[in-house]
This record gives structure tokens, C-alpha cells and sequence, in this order.
């Protein structure tokens, strides 16, 4: 199993500084001896207008520097939780690891691991139980690489109306990256799949700081967990996957939420019935949706039964222009943006330049995989001075296409309504 570093409540562990320290000087970070690591975190950079049109109840939200990463918005401390300004997915339809979105669920994060005793228990329901180090896994079956979204299931939280508890978060929690690992299903081959297997449940080294609260412990079902797309991975836009995403082995789920997205693996256990109890908090309440067509219930009502949130829904993102921006009047001008689903590929992107009153298809661009971003362009010009609000909305290849109006469900989960931008043309 891999070493685990400050288990206990918060407190300082004399034992753990030079680990820590090792950790912290090697990405240039640590003023002083002991510095604990989230309060290096919690420095705001400079001040800037990070609300993309939320107003957060909390006060504005820093910008801040993590270890390995550029300056992303702080939307907690402990766990840390940093949200990508938006500016960065107009930089191309790879997101840079030093940008990619953070979310813990647990306190007591890893702050280093030692991969040479690095481990990864793969036991229950087989016929042989394995304890695999990183480099037996990477020896175990030819690497594949998949371009895939990363989206957490509270993305874009923020502007449910009414508002609804958990992070207020803009459209900054998701990424896109290019994950190169092993398949799960090679893994669950090797270790073999014994009769009766119901289902997979992993786990990683993010642990609690107190005895009631529950361990973060995912599940997926047996025939999901032995299909193609699940990968252990290992590295992330040709990279060692940074530590904050996962570091030395991130499960990658492509097209599911990244609540499933498991980081630094070290448990892969195979079960006979539906995951429930202590440690099923993040399957069993957590993460759930009301179980209809449309995920949603009237606001401020609670549903009568929910399921687990599984597949990304279709969505579009101008990201060229943003909400308040001032463009000439009889100029030519490339509007650009994002789009993806949960894994049936993008169709359409059109877009409207008069609040849905009319449409234009986009050309989209290099296809890099049906679970990726799917970058697209529209050239435009616009005639009249005044206010304007520029839409987009996307078709996938299962005919699946936004909805003109947001729903709304307590958790605030799976957003996915046509997004508008207003700008003023003069």
C-alpha cells in the first residue's frame, strides 16, 4: 500500500516535516521550516474580478498558487478546492495540467509518496488478489491514451436559482487532457474476475480527519468496470499526472463526472452486491440525482427518489467573448468556444449573435475523440451598435441538444443549459 503522510486531526506532525519539506522545496514553495502546506496555498496572488457573474456569498474569490500549478481561483483551503479561470480554455482544447480545476472531498490529503513503496491492492471477488507496484502496472498491458473531460458534477453550481447548497462554482471545475494508463479491465483480468461479481469499488489515499466522517469510495459496475473505456492512469498531457490531480495513479473515467475520477489509487476491491454503508456516503447520498428524464424537481422540493450521477450531459461554452466585453460595430470578428457529452461525440455547434432569435451553424475543429472538448469557430460581424447576447448551443450524435431553459435539482448537479454571454456592440 502506499505510504500515507499527516493522518491525524490537523494538527502539526513532527514527524512528517522533512517529507513535507522534501515535497514543498522541490517545486520551490516553502519559505520556512514547517510552513504547513495549506496555508502556502491560501495566499491570494492579486486581486481580480474571479465571479464570472456569480455573486459568492463569501466575498470575492482569490486568485491563489498551489504546489505545480499557474494561479487558479480559490474556492477552499482545506481540502483544496481551486476552480480554472475561464480565460484558459480559449487557450486550445487541451487544458495545461498547471490549469487544471482541483477538488478533494477529504482533509488529509497525501503531501508526498514514495513510488518505490507505492501499491496498489487489487482484491475481494478474485481468483488471485494482487498488490501491484507502479512499474508492474505500467509492465502489465501496452499503455492507451484517451482524450477525455474531466467535469466535476457541481460545475457551474453557482448559478442555480434558487441557490442550493455545496461549492459555488462558475464554469471553471473541468478540464480536458490527453490520460495515457492501463485499462481497468486488464487489471481485473490479471487479478480474474471470480462468479458473481456485481461491482468494483476503489479508493484512494485522501483519508478523513475524524472517524465519522466517511471515506471517499467510489463504485462502478462490473460491466462498466471491465469495458474498454476506464483507465489507471499514470500521466497526463505527456506528463506525470500532477500531484494535486492524482499522482502516481489517477482512475480516469471518460465520459462520468469526476466524481468517479479516483485519485492516487491504492484500492481496487471487487464485490458481490450494490456498494452500500459508512463508506458509501459518495454513492448512496452524495452525488444523486432525482431519478427522471429530466434530473431535475421543482425548486426548492426534494425528489422522491434519486440515482447516482453518472454521464456528462451536452454542453457548449463561448470562450472568446466574455459576459460584459465590448465589440466594434462592422468588424470582422472569430468567435471560437467548446463543446462536449458524455462520449456520443458533438454533431452540431450553432450559434446566435441575437439572443436565439436566429442560429449559424459553426465549423467545428480536429476531432481528438468523442470524449474530448470539441473546439469550434464562427466568423461574425455585427452591423448594429447596442447591446447583444450571444449564444451557443450544441447537438451530440445521439440527437441529444441543450435546453433553452436551466432545471434545477438540490444537489445544483449537471448543468447544461444554452449558456448567454451579453456584450455591447459600438
Amino acid at each position: 500500500m502506499g505510504a500515507r503522510t499527516d493522518r491525524g486531526s490537523g494538527s502539526a506532525n513532527p514527524g512528517a516535516l522533512p517529507t513535507r519539506r522534501r515535497f514543498l522545496q522541490g517545486l520551490g514553495l516553502l519559505g520556512s521550516v514547517g510552513v504547513p502546506f495549506g496555508s502556502i496555498a491560501a495566499t491570494a496572488l492579486e486581486t481580480v474580478d474571479t465571479s464570472e457573474g456569480v455573486t459568492f456569498a463569501a466575498g470575492p474569490r482569490p486568485l491563489v498558487r498551489y504546489p505545480g500549478k499557474r494561479p487558479l481561483i480559490r474556492v477552499s483551503t482545506r481540502p483544496p478546492h481551486l476552480e480554472t479561470p475561464f480565460g484558459v480554455f480559449n487557450e486550445g482544447p487541451i487544458t495545461a495540467n498547471d490549469a487544471f480545476f482541483v477538488r478533494y472531498h477529504l482533509a488529509n490529503i497525501p503531501l508526498s509518496i514514495d513510488t518505490d513503496t507505492y501499491r496498489v491492492a487489487v482484491k475481494g471477488l478474485v481468483k488471485t488478489p494482487l498488490s501491484l507496484s507502479l512499474q508492474e502496472l505500467k509492465r502489465l498491458a501496452d499503455p492507451v491514451e484517451v482524450v477525455a473531460v474531466n467535469q466535476c458534477s457541481g460545475n457551474s453550481r453557482g448559478f442555480s436559482s434558487p441557490r442550493v447548497f455545496g461549492s459555488q462554482l462558475a464554469n471553471g471545475a473541468m478540464g480536458n487532457a490527453r490520460w495515457l494508463g492501463v485499462p481497468l479491465h486488464k487489471v481485473l483480468e490479471k487479478a480474474g474476475v471470480a462468479p458473481g461479481a456485481r461491482e468494483v469499488t476503489f479508493n484512494g489515499l485522501d483519508t478523513p480527519v475524524l472517524p465519522t466522517t466517511p471515506d471517499f469510495r467510489k463504485a462502478l459496475q462490473i460491466e462498466h468496470a471491465l469495458s474498454p473505456e476506464p483507465l489507471l492512469a499514470w500521466s497526463m498531457n505527456g506528463q506525470d499526472i500532477p500531484f494535486l490531480n492524482g499522482y502516481p495513479l489517477k482512475l480516469v473515467v471518460p465520459g462520468y463526472f469526476g466524481t468517479y475520477w479516483v485519485k492516487h489509487v491504492t484500492e481496487i476491491e471487487v464485490i458481490d452486491h450494490t456498494f452500500e454503508g459508512h463508506d458509501a456516503f459518495f454513492m448512496t447520498t452524495g452525488y444523486r440525482l432525482p431519478d427522471n428524464e429530466c434530473n431535475c424537481v421543482a425548486p426548492g422540493t426534494a425528489p422522491e427518489t434519486t440515482r447516482p450521477i453518472t454521464t456528462l450531459a451536452v454542453r457548449s461554452f463561448l470562450t472568446s467573448v466574455r459576459n460584459g466585453d465590448v465589440l466594434k460595430a462592422g468588424v470582422d470578428v472569430e468567435l471560437k468556444g467548446i463543446a462536449f457529452d458524455g462520449g456520443a461525440g458533438i454533431k452540431s455547434v450553432e450559434v446566435s449573435l441575437d439572443g436565439g432569435r436566429s442560429w449559424r451553424p459553426a465549423k467545428l475543429g480536429r476531432d481528438l475523440g468523442r470524449f474530448s472538448f470539441q473546439e469550434w469557430r464562427l466568423p461574425a460581424r455585427f452591423e448594429h451598435r447596442g447591446p447583444a447576447v450571444l449564444q451557443v448551443r450544441a447537438t451530440n450524435r445521439k440527437g441529444d441538444v441543450q435546453p433553452e431553459q436551466a432545471v434545477w435539482n438540490p444537489g445544483g448537479y449537471r448543468r447544461h443549459v444554452i449558456e448567454s454571454t451579453n456584450v455591447t456592440i459600438s
